[in-house]
């Protein structure tokens, strides 16, 4: 009878360590209104197109990293003297990820407003003028009016 009850009280004590209660509080969720918040500006604002490209082949899969290549169905994203192609992933990657946001924290946080479209999208424009400046010199200014079009559209067309 003593070895049964110091098996029972060994068991007992050794489930009351690994039970979950035992374990403290759960561990945070790696994904918050602040964390996913600071990511999305950081893939906008905080890297270079081409860190920005690098991420988006891998990066994380909690974010929305479809493109549909500017909306521009009559020019599409690239020409003779340009190539929006990058320019415009980064775009749509902020259109998508702030409604994304707006969309699971929404209570009480607005993500989606003016000041962040307006921000997006000069980021948009200012990627586009960097993408001219590569260009030779003869296609610079027609790359230049096509990024301010392009641009333009996107503050006609783009949102709130």
């Amino acid at each position: 009878m003593r070895f049964r009850l110091a098996v029972l009280v060994a068991v007992t004590s050794l489930l009351t360590v690994v039970s979950p209660v035992s374990a403290g509080p759960p561990v945070p969720s790696a994904h918050s209104a602040v964390s996913d918040w600071a990511y999305v500006q950081r893939q906008l604002f905080g890297v270079s197109l081409r860190q920005f490209v690098v991420a988006s082949a891998n990066g994380d899969r909690w974010f929305d990293w479809t493109s549909d290549g500017c909306s521009a169905p009559l020019v599409g994203n690239t020409g003779l003297s340009f190539n929006f192609r990058d320019p415009c992933r980064r775009h749509d990657f902020g259109y998508r990820n702030i409604s994304l946001l707006e969309r699971r924290y929404g209570r009480g946080a607005t993500f989606w407003n003016r000041s962040n479209r307006l921000a997006v999208d000069r980021q948009f424009l200012a990627d586009m003028r960097a993408h001219c400046g590569t260009r030779s010199v003869f296609l610079r200014p027609s790359c230049f009016t096509w990024a301010q079009a392009f641009y333009a559209a996107v503050r006609v067309a783009g949102g709130p």
